[in-house]
């Protein structure tokens, strides 16, 4: 039986009539601040969006037609529209251009690219996220937030990116906005939005291991005025691997019309839907050691995963928004979302045990069969704009939100029957009966959040700007465990002071805290995970925003975090956990944007350790150390039609806890590497363009993950990938 919808939080009405009678009464209005103006883009193709382009440029600046790999303005860390360098936070944005220069299709890609990021691969499914220490489990589209049920969210890493303008990753906690998480980062995923003037292009590639792709996306006036705008876009894909007998299939659908109710009022709804269907699908990876105790080293080719084994994955949503400008330049918003993700997994995986290195005898299939489905549905209404205050102009957000998530799903076994031993690991090629199965177990799951918040940046000098801001969350889930956080207070602070036109420092304050179902040996609910970061930095701007740059030292620090309970004292439940604490420190510097006519550049460095209340090091497997740098350049003079570019992407020693079945527990550590990419584009006429892309051009053999139930994951070989698109 479902719970009753928790109260709101009795601030929400107060703050939203307060915002609302603002908005429409003009009490002490001022115009929109001239430093919040989008970055110029005169020198490249500007995408048109017609008449009600400010309100929609409430998510930021538009990044696809612009060339450039650096956002203009962003909203996802407060709300308000503000460029890199006025926001108190790191943030690291894939722009359109980036992802489709070196190839990017899909989430996991896009990440592998964005600095400060770890990519860790657990199967052929399934990818985690980290960010200075944390796993990231906050995810935005079009900066609303969406609930995270772990591994029953499926869907989010294998997206496709067709769909998205640009990726928004903000570094470190993001209560203010996102709600309950980890204090890593949150990611925004925002949509490409339709255009006034008619723009369309197709495009068809084809690479290493028969991967197929073909893309077509077209926007542009539904009527004459062009006061009803669309956009489709249908991206369908068909991969083979390195990996022996796997194959997915993915297709993408996406539809969007903005609507000009008046001149002020813009009606937006749309939705999306995304297919993954493989075969050979593995459940965990390959076996760490053989029965001697070494690794069990095989070829990249070697894939785990039964012939018959499949791990499909869906996503629909459909949203709408409705947004109205008023004359003393206020902006209301209201978001409604309805998401549908969901699997089918019937799964074979020769992940077990640790095979005879002479016979090859001692392994064992894991399987399982598994279906599920989660339904989120979440409102968000928001208003902002400028006030005046003690002579001089702020700005202000108040907004508040509703969300609920109902996760179902069924767990199968294998029958009794079932023999699931291999004769010999090392001639495995995935032939292998799949199992009958029998209902193991069912599970159910809701959770809800409500929440209100507030936002003000205040300008008590032309130079200095305070940003200071809370929300007041309320959490419930209910099912298979119980948690429930009332009225929790979620607060913001950043400052951020102009040295010159050029540079501004800043020091910012985030929080975020997480809910738990661990228990103790007493049987008592931990506390909620807290963690909270605190952050100064240096960032500079250059070529009317067209480059951006920014150096940060970070701390977190971290409260409640469930560690397993080794002391061996008596319990009351199975697997009790004791809350500890942790620590993340380091610093991160990033630049993007143009150096120079036609030469585009994306480059980080991060450097963090994380450490548990004793002072050891945790999270190994995410490097301390890494760096990446990106570049594209159009060539001048006769060659103008070739754009080349390339990059680098390096990490440092990394290690993990794995079971050795001779030694028992111990590290395995991964040295450092170098991973280098090409790319080259040739414009034959002024709608036909072909590119080729180069991945991992010196063949490096390297681990994207180790210790997932005692096992490792290869990272991709080289790989090659030609393209050709036409504009219309």
């Amino acid at each position: 039986m479902l719970s009753p919808l928790p109260q709101r939080h009795p601030l929400k009405p107060t703050l939203l009539a307060i915002a609302l009678s603002t908005a429409s009464t003009g009490l002490q209005a001022a115009t929109p601040a001239d430093d919040t103006e989008t970055v110029d883009t005169h020198h490249h193709q500007i995408w048109e969006l017609g008449e009600t382009q400010v309100i929609s440029n409430q998510l930021g600046t538009i990044t696809e037609g612009n060339g450039s790999y650096t956002p203009g303005t962003i909203a996802t860390a407060t709300r308000l529209v503000l460029t890199p360098k006025q926001t108190p936070q790191s943030i690291s944005v894939v722009t359109r251009q980036f992802m489709d220069d070196f190839n990017l299709n899909a989430i996991d890609e896009v990440m592998r690219h964005t600095p400060g990021i770890t990519v860790s691969t657990l199967d052929s499914e399934r990818s985690t996220y980290y960010s200075r220490g944390y796993a990231i489990q906050n995810y935005q589209y079009d900066g609303i937030p969406t609930l995270d049920n772990g591994v029953n969210a499926a869907g989010n890493n294998l997206s496709d990116t067709a769909i998205y303008d640009r990726i928004e990753v903000i570094k470190g906690a993001n209560g203010l906005l996102s709600g309950a998480g980890k204090p890593g980062a949150a990611i925004n995923f925002v949509r490409k939005k339709p255009s006034a003037d008619f723009n369309a292009h197709i495009s068809a590639s084809g690479g290493s291991w028969d991967n197929y792709r073909s893309e077509l996306d077209v926007s542009g006036a539904l009527n004459s005025s062009a006061s009803v705008r669309g956009r489709a876009v249908a991206a369908l894909q068909d991969k083979h691997s390195f990996q022996d007998h796997y194959e997915r299939k993915t297709s993408v659908y996406y539809g969007i019309v903005e609507m000009d109710l008046d001149d002020s009022t813009l009606l937006t709804v749309g939705a999306d839907y995304q297919d993954n269907d493989p075969r050979g699908s593995s459940w965990a990876a390959i076996s760490m050691f053989n029965s001697d105790g070494n690794l069990n080293e095989v070829s990249r080719s070697f894939n785990p995963g039964a012939q018959w084994s499949r791990w499909e994955q869906y996503t629909r949503t459909v949203f709408a928004s409705l947004e109205r400008q008023f004359a003393n330049d206020w902006v209301t918003k209201l978001e409604l979302s309805h998401k549908l993700n969901g699997y089918h997994a019937r799964l074979g995986s020769l992940s077990g045990g640790a095979p005879n290195p002479h016979t090859g005898a001692g392994s064992t299939l894991y399987s399982g069969k598994f279906t599920g489905e989660t339904k989120t549905d979440t409102a968000e209404l928001y208003a902002t704009g400028p006030f005046e205050l003690f002579g001089r102009e702020h700005e202000l957000v108040v907004g508040t939100s509703y969300s609920r998530a109902r996760f179902d799903a069924k767990a199968y076994n294998p029958t009794a029957s079932y023999d699931n031993r291999v004769d010999n690991f090392y001639t495995w090629n995935g032939n292998i009966a799949e199992p009958d199965w029998t209902l193991a177990r069912t599970d159910d799951q809701t959770t809800r959040q409500t929440a209100s918040y507030i936002t003000a940046r205040f300008k008590p000098t032309d130079d200095l700007a305070l940003i200071l801001g809370s929300r007041f969350a309320n959490f419930t889930r209910s099912g298979d465990s119980d948690q429930k956080e009332s009225g929790r207070a979620v607060p913001y602070a950043g400052v951020v002071y102009d040295l010159n036109p050029t540079y501004a420092v800043y020091a910012s304050y985030t929080s975020i805290f997480n809910p738990q179902s661990s228990q103790d040996r007493f049987g008592k609910t931990l506390e909620p995970n807290e963690g909270d970061n605190y952050e100064v930095g240096l960032k500079g701007e250059w070529f009317d925003g067209r480059l951006n740059a920014s150096l940060a030292y970070f701390e977190i620090h971290e409260d409640n975090r469930a560690e397993q309970d080794r002391s061996g004292q008596p319990s009351q439940v199975l697997s009790p956990y004791v809350a500890t604490k942790a620590r993340s420190k380091g610093y991160e510097a990033e630049i993007s944007g143009e150096l120079a006519r036609g030469w585009q550049v994306q480059a980080g460095y991060t450097h963090k350790i994380i450490r548990d209340d004793d002072g050891d090091k945790i999270s190994t497997w995410e490097p301390e150390d890494q760096l990446s740098l990106f570049t594209s350049y159009k060539l001048p003079g006769e060659l103008e039609r070739m754009t080349v570019g390339g990059g680098a992407r390096w990490q440092g020693k990394s290690w993990q806890g794995v079971n050795n079945p001779v030694r028992g527990r111990e590290d395995y550590t991964q040295e450092a590497y170098w991973l280098v990419d090409l790319m080259t584009r040739y414009q034959f006429t002024d709608k036909l363009s072909g590119q080729v892309n180069l991945n991992n051009l010196f063949d490096k053999k390297y681990f994207t993950n180790v210790g997932f139930y005692n096992s490792y994951y290869y990272g991709d070989p080289r790989n090659l990938s030609v393209s050709a698109r036409y504009d219309f």
